[in-house]
């Protein structure tokens, strides 16, 4: 590991936490997207894309990176975090996505950087550098999502395979009839005007998620990222992540010039491996993919955290 050893906590495998030395918000119409910088403003610059749609970066985030190397930036996706208005699905698209972040680049200016992102993080990563495949020195990515139909089939019903009791729970929220379309099932009440009822169905949705997330299967409450979570999911995958069918494997001629370190957990359901490799198979000689055997789908599994360091600065030495 590059950089100083004095900030870096052996037993978690984590930075030590650090305090934005930027932060502010970005005016992009009615929405105010809330963005941090960290580490090093001399820095190779670093992108943090976070997962969901509608995670939100949390502080955690932050102790991925080496201060004195990286200047990394964290931006709140349209909706979710600190960005307003919260849980908001108003002008919120891929497109809009992709927009604000080549926004949030030219406002830093930010000539190029590596993009991080893990989940719906990859997924925009990938989309945000089709389009602008200038701006990016490379990719580090974990637990890939392509936003196909496929993958949100996956999610929605055969992930239950492998977690029966969190499906169990999960499906439990809406009527037996209902059951054959889970997502319009969802969809109607996350959107109902009846706070109680969105936010019961926000809850099941982003519980059942959470419990999916590691290798070992723990009942997790969202807290108040739930609605975001849900919400933004399910309007996401309701308008098939406003991508073409197989986008990202069809354009990647656009960026597989350009160096790509893939983690994946092994045992990951909600974005299953075979996803990562199709994608490091598409990419050709510049893609790297790193299998963790004892690991599910979150960053914060043990054995996923070292690579994704160790990834992210074998990508910052072939810049």
């Amino acid at each position: 590991m590059a950089g100083s050893m004095h900030a870096y906590d052996s037993e978690l495998g984590l930075y030590a936490p650090i305090n934005p030395f930027n932060n502010g918000f970005l005016e992009r119409g009615i929405h105010h997207i809330y963005f941090e910088e960290i580490g090093n403003p001399e820095g190779i610059p670093v992108l943090f894309l976070h997962g969901g749609p509608g995670a939100g970066c949390a502080p955690a985030h932050r102790r991925l990176f080496d201060p004195q190397r990286y200047r990394v930036i964290l931006m709140d996706q349209r909706g979710c975090g600190r960005s307003e208005p919260f849980a908001s699905i108003q002008q919120n698209t891929t497109q809009d996505l992709i927009s604000d972040v080549e926004a949030l680049r030219s406002y830093l200016d930010i000539p190029q950087f590596i993009l991080f992102g893990g989940s719906w993080g990859s997924t925009l990563a990938l989309s945000y550098a089709i389009q602008h495949p200038h701006a990016c020195l490379g990719f580090v990515l974990r637990g890939v999502f392509l936003g196909t139909r496929s993958e949100i089939e996956w999610f929605l019903y055969d992930m239950g395979r492998f977690f029966p009791e969190a499906w169990r729970k999960f499906v439990s929220a809406v009527s037996l009839s209902e059951r054959n379309d889970l997502l319009s099932a969802f969809y109607s009440r996350l959107t109902s005007p009846s706070k109680p009822i969105a936010l019961s169905a926000a809850q099941a949705w982003a519980t059942y998620e959470n419990s999916c997330a590691t290798l070992a299967a723990v009942s997790r409450d969202a807290g108040e990222t739930a609605l975001s979570l849900a919400l933004l999911e399910a309007h996401y995958f309701t308008n098939d992540c406003f991508l073409p069918e197989n986008y990202i494997l069809k354009q990647i001629k656009a960026i597989n010039h350009l160096p790509v370190f893939v983690v994946q957990g092994r045992h990951d359901v909600i974005c299953p491996p075979f996803t990562a490799f199709e994608l490091v198979q598409a990419w050709g000689r510049q893609a790297q993919l790193r299998m963790v055997d004892d690991a599910g789908h979150s960053a914060f599994e043990p054995g996923i955290i070292g690579r994704l360091m160790r990834g992210l600065d074998e990508i910052a030495q072939q810049i």
